[in-house]
């Protein structure tokens, strides 16, 4: 009896209420982020890296529809290098497809992705972390605080007017000195256990699930600078100019042998055609003329 007696105190039920509604609400929010935590990295882990510029569009339209990761993803995706090609007509005005580079094969980040998917965006900010962080503290401060309200009020019961109401209210004061102590106890004690669950679920639920959806967004896009990027494209430029070049530089010669074979092909078959015809016409003429002279001097004699 006099164990729940001491449980059945106002002070220490305010501390033991607040012990158990703070680990309710703790594992409440710390299975809320695993279970979130565990569906974003069972999703990367059905991609792979070698068809993600394929099914690119699906991973977008899965992440910007759900809202716990909307705003990494949306920050991310800004940095994300897509190995993008240029259509090229070639001869009969047929396309032909050629990669901006040829080192960027899949799709690649400009910025680590745990830069965006860190501990803060994904399990921090997802819930109210600083009271979680702050509930030993204030277990802590709810010791002293009843202890020192309860030896107030046990003082206050003390009654000095008559030698019997001293001694019957001193068993009231020694009772209550005891409840007070108790408090303090209790709320220290409570303040130990809840950062031992605290730490340890916070691990089990939360860290093992962030590293597992970390290491799947990782896997899947590579991380290059982008200093290295715009070397790369550098690179690709000059190998373009060097071949423009040369090809100007052949311009003349490629177009003085074009300008010969179609001269050669064309043009002489032509007037050779036009030559014979025209001695042809003069040959008819001649001819022509030839035979009218002889018909005029046969009229003569």
């Amino acid at each position: 009896m006099g164990f729940l007696k001491i449980f059945a105190d106002i002070p220490i039920d305010v501390v033991l209420l607040l012990f158990i509604g703070s680990l309710i609400f703790t594992i409440t929010k710390y299975t809320y982020v695993n279970k979130n935590l565990k569906l974003l990295a069972s999703f990367f882990a059905s991609f792979k890296k070698t068809d993600l510029n394929f099914r690119f569009k699906e991973i977008d339209e899965w992440m910007c529809h759900n809202p716990y990761v909307l705003v990494p993803w949306m920050d991310f995706k800004n940095t994300l290098v897509f190995s993008e090609s240029i259509a090229l007509k070639g001869q009969n005005n047929n396309l032909t497809y050629q990669e901006v580079s040829s080192t960027i094969q899949y799709i690649q980040t400009t910025v680590d992705p745990l830069y965006f998917f860190d501990e803060e965006s994904l399990i921090v900010s997802k819930f109210n972390y600083k009271f979680i962080q702050s509930v030993s503290t204030i277990l802590t401060g709810c010791g002293p605080l009843f202890t020192f309200l309860n030896i107030a009020m046990a003082f206050g019961k003390v009654d000095f007017s008559s030698q019997a109401k001293t001694l019957s209210s001193l068993s009231g004061f020694i009772g209550s000195m005891q409840t007070a102590a108790l408090v303090s106890v209790i709320a220290v004690s409570c303040s130990l256990i809840f950062i031992i669950f605290e730490k340890v679920s916070y691990n089990m639920l939360c860290k093992r699930a962030l590293y597992a959806a970390q290491n799947g967004i990782s896997s899947l896009f590579d991380n290059i600078s982008s200093e290295k990027f715009l070397l790369e494209l550098l690179k690709e430029t000059k190998i373009q100019n060097n071949s423009l070049q040369n090809l100007i530089g052949e311009l003349p010669e490629n177009f003085k042998v074009a300008l010969n074979s179609g001269i050669a092909s064309n043009l002489v078959p032509y007037l050779e055609n036009l030559i014979y015809g025209m001695n042809l016409l003069n040959k008819n003429i001649k001819e022509a003329v030839a035979a009218n002279k002889k018909d005029d001097v046969d009229d003569l004699f």
